[in-house]
């Protein structure tokens, strides 16, 4: 929807639930970088409005959600989703209402259905996908002689797309998967994955790639070393690092011994390294205005944490999009909004890498970034063979 003085965004995200520190932190990320926009006077004199909907990572919440942003709420597009089995389900209804001209900008997935036909097209994606994590760890894990891969995974469309990308990186390099256990989609951290531990265990493997949420894959992590599997355990980054480590140091005193074999990838570079412009332009933004997880929609009390990596990726998609809406000029429409982000060529998001799409390319970056667990916060993965050793 746009009118004479707003411009109106629609996400659909997991504020609630045991994902829902995803949609909360992404959704703070964004905040900061609209208030800043709006309150230097908006976009072609338009505010930028977010109408964000809970839909607790719930694939059938979130097509309702989306079908009232459409059609109800007339959104000018869709914004920042959190999920790949959601996002794969919202997928059909944006090709089936195409002639509606609405597109999804930017997921917080890395799955591949939202980046192939049918599909691509009604899509713009700014992280890189989840074939690109998982080979970079497959790679990463091999080359310090990490031969025999596991992987624990979420069993829908998000674990399993991860779980391919594994076998295919391991297929590529002459390798294949040592095993394998799942879990349902929603399982707490309270809850044991002992049985998922003793299915991996048996495989004999040297290190484990897990595909999941942070409560599920904090939980296997904490059960994994109890069970004595002392091999690298890496995830991707859809996990929610700080989340997941807030678990394990708030259960655990010595949680070090839970984390000094942790290595997860991301898509976004660190936040604690203000010599990156737009990271110190992140970190200033989010003391300023200090944006709160929308408490109507987060009934469960979520405490924010001052920096992550989902909401520097939610300030990084924000940013892009007020770009695109600046592109677009004083009257935005629709119709013109996808040839005007093809003409996003070589753009300087101030990361170090630019940004660029085409009707060929409708994902903004490709870098994948590695971190580890240092006093207590996710750092930069600068030595593999040092921080993680050859196998027992």
């Amino acid at each position: 929807m746009t009118s004479n003085d707003e411009v109106v965004l629609g996400m659909s995200a997991a504020f609630s639930g045991p994902s829902r520190g995803l949609g909360n932190e992404l959704y703070r990320g964004i905040v900061a970088c609209l208030d800043q926009v709006n309150d230097e006077g908006g976009v072609g004199g338009k505010r930028i409005a977010l109408r964000a909907l809970d839909d607790a990572y719930q694939p059938d919440q979130c097509v309702a959600n989306t079908t009232r942003l459409m059609l109800e709420d007339d959104v000018f597009a869709l914004f920042s989703y959190v999920g790949t089995p959601t996002v794969a389900r919202v997928l059909p209804l944006l090709q089936a209402l195409q002639d509606r001209h609405t597109y999804l900008f930017f997921p917080f997935t890395g799955a591949q259905p939202q980046r192939e036909p049918p599909y691509g097209e009604f899509a713009f994606n700014l992280r890189p996908s989840y074939r690109a994590e998982t080979a970079g760890l497959v790679d990463n894990l091999l080359d310090i002689g990490c031969e025999r891969i596991a992987v624990f995974y979420q069993d829908d469309d998000y674990g399993r797309s991860g779980s391919a990308g594994v076998r295919e990186a391991l297929r590529r390099r002459g390798e294949q998967l040592a095993g394998e256990a799942s879990y349902v989609r929603g399982h707490p951290f309270l809850l044991t994955t002992s049985p998922q531990v003793e299915t991996v265990k048996t495989a004999d493997p040297d290190a484990v790639i897990c595909v999941g949420s942070y409560a599920a894959c904090a939980a296997f992590l904490r059960d994994a070393v109890d069970a004595g599997l002392r091999v690298p355990i890496a995830n991707l980054s859809f996990v929610g690092s700080e989340n997941l480590l807030k678990l394990i140091s708030t259960e655990r005193d010595n949680y070090e011994k839970y984390t000094n074999l942790l290595v997860h990838s991301q898509v976004v570079p660190s936040y604690e390294d203000e010599s990156i412009p737009a990271v110190s332009e992140y970190r200033t933004l989010l003391q300023r205005h200090d944006p709160q997880p929308p408490r109507h929609l987060d009934t469960e009390g979520y405490e924010p944490f001052p920096y992550s990596f989902a909401s520097l990726e939610g300030f990084l998609n924000a940013k892009l999009m007020v770009e695109i809406l600046r592109r677009l000029g004083s009257d935005p429409s629709r119709e013109k909004l996808e040839q005007t982000v093809f003409t996003m060529q070589d753009f300087d998001i101030g990361i170090g890498e630019r940004v660029s799409f085409s009707p060929d390319r409708r994902q903004g970056l490709l870098r994948v970034y590695y971190t580890v667990v240092e006093g207590g916060r996710f750092v930069p993965l600068t030595d593999w063979p040092a921080r993680l050793g050859a196998p027992a």
